[in-house]
């Protein structure tokens, strides 16, 4: 048997070995004449406190205008579990998305908002935007489409 079918065989081997091998992907932007807005829900996003180590839960929106790319899906979701097992803090996931896809895309503007649990009774929101300079497009207010259940 192969080390490829063997990785295939092993339980739950798959998916980590995607994640850890996974690169953000660009894609070519089809209608880059266009000032149009991307939206991605993201209501799994799951990191670790990097104080007590217990995990954080989130839902991420990101909202962007695309130039020359666009975000590859499949390479979007595979980064974002990434962060399952990483310790980092609410500001700086929020902020560390926004500045890999503002450096794998060059948008026309990009928010990334962390709508974190309420975790120890406190709600916690963290927008982080960018605007390439001159940019006068469409520039949404922050929505979520799907809230959790």
């Amino acid at each position: 048997m192969s080390e490829e079918q063997e990785k295939q065989r092993v339980p739950g081997r798959y998916g980590i070995d995607e994640i850890k091998t996974n690169k953000l992907e660009p894609w070519p932007n089809p209608h880059p004449e266009s000032d149009y807005v991307v939206h991605f829900e993201i209501p799994e996003f799951t990191c670790l406190c990097p104080r007590s180590g217990f995990p954080d839960f989130a839902t991420f929106v990101i909202d962007y205008v695309p130039d020359a790319s666009v975000v590859e899906l499949k390479s979007l979701k595979l980064y974002i579990n990434g962060y399952r097992d990483r310790q980092i803090s609410h500001e700086s996931s929020v902020n560390t998305v926004l500045n890999d896809l503002v450096a794998l895309l060059s948008p026309r503007w990009m928010r990334v908002v962390g709508d974190f649990t309420v975790r120890g009774n406190i709600k916690t929101i963290v927008f982080a935007e960018h605007a390439k300079e001159g940019y006068t497009g469409p520039r949404p207010e922050y929505r979520r489409y799907m809230q959790q259940v």
